[in-house]
């Protein structure tokens, strides 16, 4: 599975350096602005960590607000993006979150996971070792496809079931990938979570309106609107360590 991931987000820097920012809406124009409601109010000098970085996108975002960012990820291309987009401003490493982190116990005020998580088989050693590297009092916020998102698009028989899913994207850039992800019910993402942090918020993302009128998001909205107002696609957990 790891081999998957790393080969998909390879293939898929390009499109991510290039074009998400603007052209992926469910990114640009749903998760986004949904994590970012979620951020401690005051981060300046905050040490923070973007785990699983893509791009960058969070990271820069991060940087403005006078963070002390390391970000990491798994696939070396998607490092190499990131860099490109912050240069020096943050500490930029190849990193897979299923094993043991290159951290120090009590390390970072915030972990940051965007739409990463769901490519990890058992989060129980990925949660563990956050809290790990987290300093008391410190934040994890996450987001991952909704269980039930992928319950009713991939037309499972189980939604209990913890699974392996793939389908194939079509990118500007790359072509045709093949992304291969796991789905799992959500109380296995509840009791996974509540085994290492206590949950301060579960947000089930709905469009947020300030786009509906913007010129480089209009088409997407109208496309996906209604859609989002009756079904969750993504799911933000907000926790901390006591």
């Amino acid at each position: 599975m790891k081999e998957k991931v790393l080969v998909a987000y390879d293939k898929l820097a390009k499109d991510y350096e290039k074009h998400v920012d603007t052209q992926s809406g469910f990114n640009a124009y749903y998760e986004r602005p949904a994590m970012m409601k979620l951020m401690p109010e005051h981060m300046n000098q905050l040490a923070v960590l973007d785990a699983g970085c893509a791009a960058g996108w969070y990271t820069e975002q991060f940087i403005k607000l006078g963070c002390q960012v390391t970000a990491v990820d798994l696939s070396p291309a998607m490092v190499d993006a990131c860099k490109r987009r912050v240069g020096n401003g943050a500490t930029v490493l190849t990193c897979d979150l299923a094993e043991t982190l290159p951290f120090k116990n009590e390390t970072f005020n915030l972990i940051v996971s965007s739409l990463t998580l769901h490519y990890i088989d058992d989060l129980e050693p990925t949660f563990r070792e956050f809290n790990r590297i987290m300093k008391p009092g410190g934040t994890l916020i996450f987001s991952v496809h909704h269980p039930f998102m992928d319950f009713k698009h991939f037309e499972r028989p189980d939604y209990f079931a913890h699974e392996l899913l793939s389908e194939v994207w079509n990118k500007k850039e790359a072509g045709p990938v093949e992304v291969t992800f796991y789905r799992r019910p959500l109380q296995e993402i509840i009791n996974l979570t509540t085994a290492q942090f206590t949950i301060d918020q579960i947000v089930e993302p709905q469009q947020d309106i300030q786009f509906k009128e913007n010129s480089q998001s209009i088409d997407w909205y109208q496309r996906w609107f209604d859609r989002l107002s009756t079904n969750p696609h993504f799911l933000i957990v907000k926790a901390r360590k006591v």
